[in-house]
């Protein structure tokens, strides 16, 4: 199969999900939810419209380019594979995501990149409220500002943001950006389709004091 369109329907998953490869474009998916989830196989996927919750969630190997909005959850607990969103993306983008590429061009809510374990996601714009809370693995690219309580209880996940931050989270603070992580950025944002200079960037990671128990801490 080299290539289909697909009319939004509720039966496009199981469709997806009987193939091996190839081209599909889905039109009309009108806010739908749960487009184009669980898929597990090199497709290219173009998804023509609007898309509601969890949009591409669960992704292996597949390749998601969502040319609209998305709701809630869009890439959550992605394996592998990459969700592009030509627009912008409500709460918690890529939530509990291991791995692949998330891009959104526009901006995305609050609670983008929860308990990442992995995924690396570059957001074009700004992201809201106590994103990447409790973010344990993977790298987030914020193009913009970010909201409160950034990077809150984070493990060793990599942020990068560009523009302001209203606060941090507990633990999250500023890092050095040495020459690795200059590197390491402009290769992501090379993948997303971006030029910037990593040096506009500031780089935020754990304080590592929740790590272990406090006898102080005790009530």
């Amino acid at each position: 199969m080299d290539s289909m369109t697909i009319v939004m329907d509720k039966g496009v998953n199981r469709t997806l999900h009987r193939l091996d490869a190839g081209s599909v474009t889905i039109t009309e998916p009108n806010g739908k939810h749960s487009v184009a989830v669980g898929l597990n196989a090199p497709l290219q996927v173009s998804i023509e419209g609007h898309c509601g919750y969890y949009a591409a969630g669960m992704n292996q190997l597949a390749d998601v380019v969502i040319n609209g909005n998305a709701g809630v959850g869009v890439a959550e607990n992605m394996m592998s594979g990459s969700v592009r969103v030509n627009g912008n993306a409500s709460q918690s983008a890529g939530a509990t995501a291991h791995g692949g590429l998330l891009v959104i061009t526009g901006d995305a809510a609050a609670r983008c990149g929860i308990s990442m374990k992995g995924v690396d996601i570059v957001v074009g714009g700004s992201i809201g409220h106590m994103s990447a809370f409790m973010a344990q693995a993977g790298r987030l690219v914020v193009r913009g500002d970010a909201g409160e309580a950034l990077g809150d209880s984070i493990y060793e996940a990599r942020l990068y943001v560009r523009g302001k931050v209203a606060s941090l989270g507990a633990d999250c603070i500023a890092k050095d950006m040495r020459d690795e992580h200059h590197a390491e950025l402009r290769s992501l944002l090379a993948k997303a389709g971006y030029d910037d200079d990593p040096a506009d960037y500031t780089r935020y990671g754990s304080a590592r004091q929740l790590y272990h128990f406090h006898a102080g801490n005790e009530y």
